[in-house]
């Protein structure tokens, strides 16, 4: 297994609300830790990972936020003006297509255009270079939006070489598709929480990853995992247990009662997960439920040495 320090361009993407920005901005340190020349770049998104790390607010410009570490918000209209100013070189030129009402039309007719934009932005910056010719980050980690949405992103390369006439946007997603499709220099890291809803809808994406699109999936990360306080035995005898309503003892075995309920649901939702065929061979790994603010830089801190 190829491992995720090795590839150039780290997807991250899982159920709304398991914690990907957290997960993207631990890998992060994990890697700038390493010596990685780390960008992060998210989608276009309500920006918090500036709370993560401990900086100023991030926007559409790349901007270094940490040693080794820089990070992007990307806007699709911005991404798409400055994909038309390096392939056409000069202003002038970009603004005569571009501001043509009838190029503006057949933009808005591609299918998935602004998705592109985005990915297509991300993508660029693993080739980007320095005036020594050398790499300027050696990862990019995409913060991709939550699942229907990045599965409909991921999917935009496939629709924009079947059904785009050939040209530069053809071309490129054709590159692109082909990098994403390596494991050598791609990965998707799954993002799911040990509950029922998020760990299904882990298994349909990981199933459509690596069946329709054939991307490699690097990681899956289990975030907020609870540390057992009960055997299996224990946790049986618990919820056998009837209860009177009222004060003293029965709060107590009510408390554990709700802890080895809890504890079940995470128990069957991990061996689900490793049950999952297009999951088979991908490497876990395990963050701990917090009980301080999970968005703050200690935290994060912690995390990247976890994960």
């Amino acid at each position: 297994m190829t491992p995720e320090g090795s590839r150039r361009f780290l997807i991250v993407t899982g159920k709304g609300g398991v914690g990907k920005t957290t997960v993207a901005a631990a890998e992060a340190l994990a890697l700038a830790a390493k010596g990685k020349r780390v960008l992060v770049a998210m989608c276009n998104a309500k920006e918090r990972l500036s709370t993560m790390l401990g900086c100023d607010p991030i926007g559409p410009e790349v901007t270094e936020v940490q040693p080794n570490i820089w990070a992007v918000n990307i806007e699709p209209a911005k991404a798409i003006e400055e994909y038309g100013l390096m392939k056409l070189k000069v202003r002038l030129v970009y603004k005569a297509v571009f501001d043509n009402k009838y190029a503006r039309a057949f933009l808005h007719a591609v299918p998935g255009l602004e998705e592109w934009a985005m990915l297509g932005k991300a993508w660029w910056h693993t080739s980007e270079v320095r005036e020594d010719g050398s790499l300027k980050y050696d990862v990019v980690i995409l913060d991709a939006p939550a699942t229907g949405h990045g599965l409909d992103m991921l999917r935009v390369p496939k629709i924009i070489v079947e059904i785009v006439p050939p040209g530069i946007l053809r071309a490129d997603a054709e590159v692109a598709r082909t990098m994403f499709q390596d494991p050598t220099r791609c990965g998707v890291i799954l993002v799911t929480l040990p509950e029922e809803m998020p760990v299904t809808e882990t298994i349909e994406l990981a199933t459509a990853l690596a069946g329709e699109l054939s991307l490699p999936i690097a990681k899956v990360v289990i975030n907020g995992v609870l540390p057992p306080l009960f055997s299996p035995e224990e946790r049986a005898a618990l919820l056998r247990a009837n209860v009177a309503p009222g004060p003293g003892a029965s709060a107590a075995i009510l408390a554990g009662q709700a802890r080895a309920t809890r504890e079940n649901v995470q128990s069957e939702s991990l061996a689900r997960l490793s049950q999952a065929t297009a999951l088979a061979h991908a490497p876990t790994s395990f963050l701990p439920l917090l009980f301080e603010d999970a968005a703050r830089p200690r935290a994060i801190a912690d995390l990247s040495k976890r994960i």
